[in-house]
């Protein structure tokens, strides 16, 4: 089906969440060592730091989601991996022709009818009177189970249904020594979301674009439902980890991923589009895309430093597009109305503003409430069913909004900052925060309580450090929620070296030493050592304690 990067919702209502991964492979490092960037972007707290040991010679270290007994991002002492999310066609659509006889249903295939797979489930449910139990028909085809119905038709969902390789795949990866036993477990094809950045000691980096994909007959638009009852739509088996789209060592030294085409992943080394169908890689290109690609392909040679300021970069690819054509519209404006007060003096400043974030900026405050204005306004212009990704949208709200919009917008936006903050002329830290008060996934907020600065800001304008942030009702300042969580930098050199920083800190109970002690790095983009060696660990432990005691 088509990507979710066409959804509405996805475009305006939500936070954009991804992730990013960059790999330097050891001619473009400073120390001949391969380095790896892992940087999850998700809800704040959603991944933990940790370190799974065995005495049987397991020891790996990174993020976890709760409950997962496996590294989920992480690295151990011979090599690292970074899932970004993908968009990677691994489910598909069928429309299926039904037929009831005698009471019982079947579908249509080729020339034949088959009986559909039933069973009749019992949901138990609360009332006010106790529990109740409702019963409902559950069907299959061959391809799946129903899931809905268009016009006379229904609808069944192909995906992958193979738990048990999923779950075996995600542990063996962490025991994985080089880039053969890494790639092997691949080819257990247990991973239907995600793509892989990969860097090991030998100095091998490597990507891959999704991992489950089925193999499919590329004259259909597998982008669109097709017809479950011709055979030629039927997958064909599963495209081993050799056939999807990836690089490996690519000539450019540098691989990234942000959720976006798996086509200039790697620069002038990234894959060939023309040899792969099109369902294997229907991603778009983003504004982190842009950057990631950008700040990579410069001739700094990367250490650890230089690498996390490179996951630090303030630039905003968006306003790239986006300012030209405020500075656009002032000129086109200019002389024709008379009401535009302080919008001559913030233009200016605009003009000046060099595109990057930080707590100190006007220009990003003034640059991205605007860009949200405009955005509201553009959103209800949008044809149903017409298709938008992060950069496709950006240019329909510049070509659907008039030059008069534009800056009644930003004129709007001087107004709304001088009678929240006093003054339209507010640095971007005085607006956007960190706070954390209670210790819950879904943080309240205040505006009398003590939080921090925060410079980056949304992944939606190319900030490659994310922090999606809301204002709360009522309140005036907006407070992070989403975005940067686990972040760490790996050199695998003969011992793993790493540092990392989580938002805040590791221990979710208010008042004790570890809730807020990594959020002024967090914060401000520093990272603090990883003690991944068991002799370094025993040098700085706090605490140690056996499970039971």
């Amino acid at each position: 089906p088509k990507p979710a990067n066409n959804s509405l919702e996805d475009l305006y209502e939500r936070e954009s969440v991804g992730s990013n991964g960059f790999a330097i492979a050891p001619a473009k490092s400073v120390t001949g060592n391969a380095l790896l960037l892992i940087n999850p972007h998700t809800s704040f707290y959603f991944r933990s730091e940790v370190q799974v040991t065995s005495q049987e010679g397991l020891n790996a270290y990174g993020a976890v989601t709760w409950g997962q007994f496996f590294i989920y991002q992480g690295f151990n002492e011979n090599c690292g991996w970074m899932h970004t999310s993908s968009y990677a066609d691994s489910m598909d659509e069928y429309l299926e022709t039904i037929e009831k006889k005698d009471g019982k249903y079947f579908y249509k295939y080729g020339n034949a009818l088959k009986p559909m797979r039933t069973q009749t489930v019992r949901f138990p449910y609360k009332t006010g009177s106790g529990m109740q139990y409702k019963e409902m028909p559950l069907y299959w085809t061959q391809h799946g189970p129903i899931v809905g119905q268009q016009g006379d038709r229904w609808l069944a969902v192909a995906m992958m249904n193979t738990p048990g390789n999923a779950l075996q795949q995600s542990y063996l990866r962490t025991k994985a020594h080089d880039y053969a036993s890494f790639k092997k477990v691949m080819n257990l094809n247990g991973n239907a979301s995600n793509n892989t950045v990969y860097a090991d000691r030998n100095g091998t980096i490597a990507y891959w674009h999704g991992n489950f994909m089925p193999r499919r007959d590329p004259k259909f638009d597998w982008e669109a439902p097709v017809d479950g009852s011709n055979p030629a739509t039927d997958w064909k088996g599963l495209h081993t980890a050799d056939e999807i789209v990836q690089v490996k060592n690519p000539v450019t030294s540098w691989i990234q991923n942000c959720n976006a085409t798996p086509f200039t992943v790697s620069g002038s080394g990234s894959p060939d589009r023309s040899k792969y169908p099109a369902y294997m890689a229907p991603d778009a290109q983003n504004y982190r895309g842009i950057n990631a690609e950008r700040v990579l392909a410069s001739k700094t040679m990367f250490t650890l430093d230089t690498l996390i300021n490179a996951a630090n970069n303030p630039h905003l690819a968006a306003f790239d597009d986006l300012i030209p054509a405020l500075l656009s519209a002032y000129k086109s404006v200019t002389g024709k109305s008379e009401n535009l007060n302080d919008v001559p003096e913030a233009v200016q400043l605009l003009t000046n503003w060099d595109r990057g974030y930080g707590t100190e900026s006007v220009g990003q405050t003034l640059a991205i409430l605007w860009a949200e204005k405009l955005q509201k306004l553009a959103r209800s212009r949008v044809k149903p069913g017409q298709p938008m990704d992060n950069l496709s949208f950006t240019a329909f709200t510049i070509s659907s909004t008039t030059p008069e919009e534009k800056i009644t917008a930003l004129a709007n936006v001087l107004t709304d900052l001088t009678r929240d903050f006093g003054t339209w002329q507010t640095p971007w830290g005085r607006i956007n925060r960190y706070q954390r008060l209670t210790g819950r996934i879904n943080e309240t907020f205040d505006d009398n309580q003590p939080s921090i600065p925060v410079g980056f800001t949304s992944s939606a304008w190319g900030s490659l450090a994310a922090f999606g942030a809301r204002t709360p009702a009522g309140m005036k300042q907006r407070y992070g929620y989403v975005g940067n969580s686990f972040v760490a930098v790996v050199e695998f050199g003969k011992r793993v070296t790493a540092r990392s920083v989580v938002t805040g800190g590791q221990s979710s109970t208010p008042g004790t030493k570890h809730f807020t002690d990594q959020a002024p790095l967090y914060t401000s983009g520093q990272f603090k050592p990883v003690w991944f060696y068991p002799e370094d660990i025993r040098q700085h432990v706090e605490k140690t304690y056996h499970p039971g005691e």
